[in-house]
Parts: C-alpha cells; structure tokens; sequence
C-alpha cells in the first residue's frame, strides 16, 4: 500500500549560480511559460486500464486522464457541521443569495498539514456563478438556518451562511483499488506536451459519500 499524503503544489525550477555566471550579460533568460489552470473533472468512473483512468463526466462525456505513478488517492468523509470552529481552515463553494450575502453549497475541512492550500476567494465552476473561498474560520455564529462563518483570507473576510444541509466532509486516505467503476470522482487535472489529461491524485467517493467540491 502506497503512503497516503496530502502533499500539494507544484515543483519550482532552481537555477544554479554557476549556470547563470556562464550567461552572457546580454542574454536575458527566457521567460517561464504560465502554468494554466487546472481543468476540474467531476463524474463517475467508467473504467481503470493501469495508469489510463475514463471518467464519465457530468456532462455525459467520456474523459480519460493518465495518472502520474506514484498517485495519491484521497476520499471523503463526512464531519458535523458542530465540529467547524474557531481556527479550522476549510474551504467552501458558495452561491450569492439574497441581498448577496453568500451561501455554502459545500464545506471542506482540510487536514492541520494543508492549512494554507489555495487561500482566497475566487470564481468556483460547482455550479453556474459559484466561488469558492479558502480561509482560516475567526467566528462562528449559531444561525436559525445553519451557522455563520467569517472566514478570513490574505487579510481580507467573507461571512458565509452554512445551511444545515450542506454537505460537510473532510479528506480521509484511500486507495487505486477504491478507483472502481461507478465510484464518484473528482480530478484537477493538467495537461501534458501532447495535448493529454495527467493527474497525480484524486478523490474518488467511498462509502457512499461523494466529493461534493
């Protein structure tokens, strides 16, 4: 069984000082092309034939991806709602309800070691118009219709409404075996010189409990 691990980010690329002693003065060194944004595929498995995962998207397209060998596994489970307090750092899709205020259509409690992974507020594709914001809770205030969050995020906040039945889940370790047809999935993919999906880990639903991100 491989190690589980949360590990996340992308390898930066190190120059040595005597590689750039040897440039000539006039020699500018060529700029680093934009890593694009990942793709997010969600749906279902269709098949696993060795590293080449099909996925049935939900749009109803098939969608293969190359999985990177290592891979990490993650799954899901569901946490309470009651145990997001004060110093969580989590991660919610939310939509704009009325009078703007916004409204969690999901909560992602992320491990201590993952404190930090993709903080801010920024557009989500969950659902037309979604964002997602990625914060460190500073206040929790009990609600008729759930909780109020003020989740805080490079110096700036946002108050969320917590419905009480959203869904709220955190990451647990899984495995390849558990990349079973019909399980639920849900990949940020990249892609390679020729045009494919890669992946180096994934979060497939277990035991019932789907990625609701």
């Amino acid at each position: 069984m491989r190690a589980y691990s949360f590990t996340t980010g992308i390898a930066a690329c190190l120059f040595s000082l005597a590689a750039l002693a040897q440039t000539a003065p006039s020699a500018a060194p060529p700029a680093a092309a934009p890593t694009p944004p990942p793709t997010r595929i969600r749906g279902t498995i269709a098949s696993l034939d060795g590293q080449t995962l099909t996925v049935k998207s939900r749009e109803g397209q098939p969608v293969t991806i190359k999985l990177a060998d290592p891979l990490t596994v993650m799954t899901v489970k569901n946490v309470p709602l009651s145990s997001v307090a004060a110093g969580s750092y989590i991660g919610t899709a939310t939509r704009t309800g009325a009078g703007g205020t916004l409204q969690a259509i999901e909560v992602l409690v992320f491990p201590e070691n993952m404190r930090g992974a993709g903080e801010g507020h920024y557009g989500w594709d969950l659902e037309p118009g979604s964002m997602m914001t990625n914060g460190t809770v500073n206040g929790v205030v009990e609600a008729s219709s759930g909780r109020e969050l003020k989740i805080g995020f490079k110096g700036e906040s946002n108050s969320v409404t917590v419905p009480a039945n959203a869904p709220v889940v955190t990451f647990a370790p899984a495995e390849k075996a558990d990349l079973k047809p019909g399980a639920p999935i849900f990949v940020a993919a990249g892609k390679n010189a020729e045009g494919q999906f890669t992946a180096a880990r994934v979060v497939v639903g277990k035991d019932g409990v789907a990625p609701p991100m």
